[in-house]
């Protein structure tokens, strides 16, 4: 039986489009292995999205290129052969096919082609039409993490931001067909899947190229129907100015829609965002805020901002840690400004210089740290319910995540006890750090509850 090798590299979109590939060679005989020397095909789906992430890809690349044997076959998928295929295949001299983001369901006609014929320079497949979600060989669209699964309900994007590849890589928006969404949904619940998680560029986006009007709430409102035994629903990557009345309604009224909502603003500074080509009316942003704590007293608010932008002020940047501390976002993730070549930010150059987005970097990250601590000590005596995603025996401690907590970018809760991978277990919170929170489970007594004891409080006495 022939075997693959797949590394997956930058987000959960990519991850969702690697397990897509791997069962596509899994229905066709071939079977997956963790150790590439014994593959005979080797896969990197790489990200090409910001400059650290395209050297990451070239790296895997290189060290696969130098240590692959005879009759093996080394392809490079993804965003950046999306975008850079020529240059992969110059700096890659042993890899052997190429294919994008938007036919990665042609892998095995790839692979069916390089098996027939000597191939001295790469084979080459990246057809510029994008037809994710209109031919996907019948494969869903997800992937399954332990207690949790991604699962994709549009790709590509359709909006301006000037600083962002994804259009060039990706394409136009593509949604994918409720109905299919809705049975892949079903096949996660029947495969005893607790959290269901979906992703997109654009999830506020979904249906409009479908002709839907509000269809992220339209969705959301069928799968909690279709699946209302599955516990967790998360909604990640909402942008501003699409959030609208209808999906806050929705959330705040389908209790399996975790309370958590992840918009990424970038800036606070409607200078900044008009020269980012994002949405820059700030009066909708803190009314729209004021709607969703007002309808959701319990959501978990998750942003992301770029700092170093070109022509960023200090003035600019003062507006952004005023914003950030006057919101008290739950969560919040930061970038330094990548230089991006091909977008239109690219026509700003990369002024503003390393050392100085470093350090604003630092004092965001800075004014939000201790924000995120209070937010979290905010929930210390509460009863919070844990998705266990892993246990450590040796020291009897288990760790999961809370409804305020996505996987990968978020904290995670530390609970006493060797507790069942994959259940939402209730955990009352006893601790809290700037990221992560410590527990027990809900029925046990914690360890400070326990130290009050009557008979231990006597021997303190004694002691005294």
């Amino acid at each position: 039986m022939p075997q693959f090798y797949i590394v997956s590299l930058g987000c959960a979109k990519n991850t969702v489009d690697s397990q897509s590939i791997a069962e596509l060679l899994a229905r066709a005989g071939y079977q997956a292995t963790d150790d590439p020397a014994v593959a005979d095909v080797l896969i990197v789906n790489t990200c090409g999205f910001i400059a650290p992430a395209r050297e990451e890809s070239y790296r895997v690349l290189q060290e696969l290129a130098q240590q692959k044997r005879p009759g093996q076959f080394l392809i490079a998928a993804g965003c950046l052969t999306q975008r850079y295929g020529q240059e992969v295949a110059q700096r890659v001299p042993g890899v052997d096919g190429i294919i994008g983001t938007r036919r990665w369901m042609d892998i095995l006609d790839l692979i069916r082609r390089l098996r027939k014929r000597p191939h001295p320079e790469p084979l080459y497949h990246l057809p510029e039409t994008p037809t994710v979600g209109r031919d996907e060989r019948g494969v869903p669209r997800v992937a399954i993490q332990g207690g949790s699964a991604y699962l994709k309900i549009a790709d590509g994007c359709r909006r301006p931001c000037a600083f962002c590849a994804i259009p060039l890589i990706k394409g136009t928006l593509v949604s994918r067909p409720m109905d299919t969404i809705i049975q892949e949904a079903r096949l996660l619940r029947d495969a005893g899947v607790r959290e269901i998680i979906l992703i997109a560029q654009d999830t506020t986006d979904y249906g409009h190229d479908l002709g839907m009007k509000d269809g992220l709430a339209q969705l959301l409102e069928a799968l909690t129907d279709a699946v209302p035994d599955v516990p967790w629903i998360r909604v990640l990557y909402a942008y501003p100015g699409y959030v609208t009345d209808r999906l806050i309604e929705v959330m705040a009224t389908r209790p399996q829609i975790v309370p958590y909502l992840d918009m990424p603003l970038q800036h606070a500074h409607p200078a900044t965002l008009r020269r980012m080509r994002r949405p820059a009316n700030m009066d909708w942003v803190y009314r729209t805020l004021e709607k969703i704590r007002a309808a959701i007293p319990q959501v978990a608010l998750r942003t992301t901002f770029i700092v170093g932008y070109p022509g960023e002020t200090e003035e600019e940047f003062q507006t952004l840690l005023d914003f950030i501390r006057e919101i008290q976002f739950d969560r919040v993730g930061a970038f330094r400004f990548s230089y991006e070549e091909g977008t239109a930010s690219a026509a700003l150059g990369d002024p503003i210089p390393p050392e100085v987005k470093q350090e604003r970097w630092e004092r965001l990250m800075a004014t939000q740290q201790p924000i995120s601590l209070a937010r979290n000590q905010a929930q210390v005596g509460k009863v919070l319910d844990v998705l266990i995603e892993g246990v450590d025996e040796e020291h009897g401690l288990s760790v999961g995540r809370s409804y305020r907590d996505a996987p990968e970018i978020d904290g995670l809760v530390l609970v006493e006890g060797v507790l069942p991978v994959g259940e939402l277990v209730p955990v009352r919170i006893t601790a809290a750090m700037a990221y992560d929170l410590v527990g027990v489970p809900a029925k046990a007594k914690p360890r400070t509850e326990r130290a009050a004891s009557p008979r231990r409080r006597k021997r303190r006495r004694r002691r005294a």
